[in-house]
């Protein structure tokens, strides 16, 4: 069943949805499901492409069922943000067909819609009202409205904040100086192979910072108390050598995500694994998105950390921490992000195979699962 909210109180939700997601979002679906009364967040997606238009049915299937894991969500309002203008001399809104499958699909699941808006690039309006387009809402009526029950969105939509932060070419190359040492000094105490081209004295400072490597989960846990504005240039290549590893890298995330124990655990995990036994499930679910909710705090500090580590690598070297990088922001909720990190990877080197993982995972709108979960 559906329920058209009163236009006033209509431009007032759309004056709050970009608070809550703290951007505006553009040429996106945006859904807020509802306990009741009480929201249960917002998800964004990106509007499919019009290839997508014959499969619309299954589109909107997708969508529905994200909002069906939410187990405390009865009811949802979507808005359309789109590009186009509303044509006064059209019948029918923009991505008109998109909403009545997500109608159709809404209806077929049991769940209430409170209201399918659009907000287009001169005017607004209803789906469910009879009388628009004719009456076109002013983009200006959601402009003033005001609401208190949120802060003020940031500025810019989905795609702002995830520029890496800007390093000097004269960090860059110290950073890569660091990195090939400490590469070398690690083939000396750890027995592992640089490559040729990379054979150089070794350094003592090198040495003494392998000694860090010792304990994979314990630098990973100090990591997170440092800088990263002010990172020492041994501390970004260290990040970097791990993080360019795919066994290492799997010890940090578990770490990051729930805390130093897990990261023992993951480590222990690894050797094992690569002793011919089965990696532990509990230990590898929380890549795919399973498993108990990560402290959001700790992500957001990896992620800080990862991205200034991605900016202070060379090119070639960038692929390993912007596929953590788009890692955390998926974990975090932040899709889009995600997909320009691992795209970017994925470009500096194709055959990334992390970094293609996530760029399917955002593709298939895939989300981890503690995103559904409602807290109160």
């Amino acid at each position: 069943m559906t329920t058209i909210i009163p236009a006033r109180s209509a431009a007032e939700f759309l004056a709050l949805v970009p608070r809550m997601l703290a951007f505006t979002p553009t040429r996106s679906v945006v859904f807020v499901p509802f306990d009741g009364t009480r929201s249960c967040g917002a998800m964004r997606i990106d509007l499919p492409s019009p290839a997508l238009d014959d499969d619309i049915d299954s589109v909107a299937a997708t969508y529905l069922g994200m909002i069906c894991r939410i187990s405390a969500a009865d009811s949802f309002t979507a808005v359309i943000y789109t590009d186009e203008a509303i044509d006064p001399k059209q019948a029918r809104l923009p991505q008109h067909k998109l909403i009545m499958a997500i109608l159709q699909r809404a209806d077929s699941c049991g769940l209430t819609v409170h209201d399918a808006l659009c907000v287009a690039a001169d005017a607004w309006g209803s789906y469910l009202d009879a009388r628009r387009p004719r009456e076109r809402r002013s983009l200006a009526e959601i402009a003033s409205s005001t609401t208190t029950v949120a802060p003020a969105p940031a500025a810019g939509d989905q795609t702002t904040g995830a520029a890496l932060p800007e390093v000097s070419q004269a960090e860059r190359e110290q950073v890569e100086r660091e990195y090939v040492e400490l590469n070398a000094a690690a083939a000396t105490v750890c027995g592992f192979t640089p490559h040729a081209r990379e054979s150089i004295r070794i350094n003592p400072a090198a040495l003494t910072a392998v000694g860090a490597l010792d304990d994979i989960p314990l630098l990973f846990e100090q990591a997170l108390k440092w800088d990263a504005a002010h990172l020492a240039p041994f501390q970004t290549a260290s990040l970097l050598w791990c993080l360019s590893r795919p066994s290492l890298r799997d010890i940090g995330l578990a770490g990051w995500c729930l805390g130093l124990s897990r990261g023992d655990a993951a480590a222990e995990g690894q050797l094992r694994w690569e002793g011919g036994e089965e990696y532990p499930e509990d230990i590898a679910q929380f890549v795919w998105g399973d498993g108990p909710k990560p402290d959001s705090e700790r992500l957001e500090r990896a992620l800080v950390l990862t991205r200034r580590v991605a900016a202070a690598a060379r090119t070639s070297r960038q692929p390993g921490p912007l596929a953590i990088c788009a890692w955390l922001s998926w974990a975090l909720g932040r899709s889009t992000h995600a997909g320009i990190y691992a795209s970017r990877a994925c470009e500096i080197d194709p055959h990334h195979g992390f970094a293609k993982i996530m760029i399917s995972m955002v593709a298939a709108s895939h989300l981890p699962q503690w995103a559904f979960a409602h807290e109160d």
